[in-house]
């Protein structure tokens, strides 16, 4: 993965929450992305297109979905589109990371996560977003906004990411406690 250039990320969000389940039990669930649907709040679910899935390497093609509403005066990606992620990080029971990949097929300096500790009668799941530099759809997405532009879709995009987060991890949370 590309490395980062100094100064702060342009994303970086993070959500946790005590799940009733032990650290391997969560990670089981959160590693297997084509399940990810019962949860994500725009990843409907997808496949692993290459590689052993869910161990570094692999790639997950997710099918996604977005209304009309996020961030509405923007030119994101509205209705259906697929993406490509490659496991980054992959230690059961411990963290599962994900990089999505360019058009190209590389991974960008966009990382997603879960992160599981044991703690107390369950465990404490994190969900953490990075991005450090611009990838190719926000590049696509900015390209045609002057300064103060950028910065209200970069202070709104991360406040979505934020809600995001902790959403997917009652979702996330619900699934598990159930099973």
């Amino acid at each position: 993965m590309a490395e980062t250039l100094s100064g702060p990320p342009l994303f970086q969000a993070r959500a946790d929450l005590h799940v009733a389940a032990r650290p391997e039990e969560i990670y089981a669930v959160v590693s297997d992305l084509p399940r990810s649907g019962e949860w994500s709040t725009e990843c409907t679910g997808g496949r692993w297109i290459a590689g052993t899935p869910g161990s570094v390497g692999a790639v997950f093609q997710g099918e996604n979905l977005r209304g009309e509403d996020v961030v509405a005066w923007a030119p994101v990606v509205r209705g259906t589109w697929t993406t490509e992620a490659e496991v980054v990080a992959a230690e059961p029971g411990k963290a599962f990371r994900w990089a999505m990949r360019d058009s190209a097929g590389r991974t960008q300096d966009s990382v997603w996560s879960f992160e599981v500790e044991p703690d107390g009668d369950g465990s404490t799941l994190v969900h953490h977003f990075r991005m450090g530099r611009p990838t190719e759809g926000i590049r696509k997405i900015t390209a045609d906004m002057d300064e103060a532009e950028r910065t209200r879709f970069f202070a709104e995009w991360g406040t979505k990411v934020q809600s995001d987060l902790a959403d997917t991890l009652q979702r996330v949370k619900v699934v598990i406690e159930k099973a």
